[in-house]
């Protein structure tokens, strides 16, 4: 028998992981309907995430496609932040046109 599912508030989880500068630039950029969780558009700043839950969201001229690996339990360094999340969306590495 497995027991509810961790969660935390999307706007706090959003500040954790270092994708605003503040948790209210979090809430404003939930609340303008800017996110997408799972395919799904959210306006609600207290919509609970958890892990395995995709976010998608604008952010500085370009579309982050985020999987949730993990909750935050502060807004700690940024190793620490980028270990809450796996970007779905990372650039890949080119190769040197010497090898």
């Amino acid at each position: 028998m497995t027991g509810p599912r961790e969660t935390e508030r999307i706007d706090k989880w959003l500040w954790h992981a270092r994708f605003f500068k503040t948790r209210s630039l979090a809430t404003a950029e939930v609340a303008a309907g800017h996110m997408r969780l799972n395919g799904q558009k959210i306006a609600k700043p207290a919509h609970p995430v958890g892990e395995g839950d995709t976010l998608t969201f604008p952010q500085g001229g370009r579309i982050r496609l985020i999987r949730v690996t993990s909750l935050g339990t502060r807004r700690g360094p940024a190793t620490e932040a980028q270990a809450l999340y796996i970007d779905l969306d990372a650039p890949v590495a080119t190769r040197s046109p010497l090898e």
